[in-house]
């Protein structure tokens, strides 16, 4: 990832069987390496690629790394999905 580009972040949320599934309340939350978070983004329908895939475009400025999680509610439990990012000035 490069500074200055936008960087589509992705999720493919599955029960343990595999299956794809839509979970309920699904929000994206950024934070710095340090585990503070910097924002929270509502996903709805409009970020849904298919059964179980969503995504959210991010622009992130002033980064030079950061970690990004998928979270929702399925069954009234929680489901969650976590990644890191580290961006290059190259």
């Amino acid at each position: 990832m490069y500074q200055g580009d936008t960087i589509r972040l992705k999720v493919h949320f599955k029960n343990f069987n595999g299956q794809s599934i839509d979970p309920s309340d699904i929000k994206l939350t950024i934070y710095k390496s340090d585990k503070t978070k910097i924002e929270q983004f509502i996903l709805d329908d409009s970020n849904k690629e298919n059964v179980g895939v969503y995504f959210y475009d991010f622009v992130p400025i002033g980064l030079s790394e950061f970690v990004y999680e998928f979270s929702g509610l399925y069954n009234n439990k929680p489901i969650l999905a976590r990644d890191k990012v580290q961006i290059k000035f190259i």
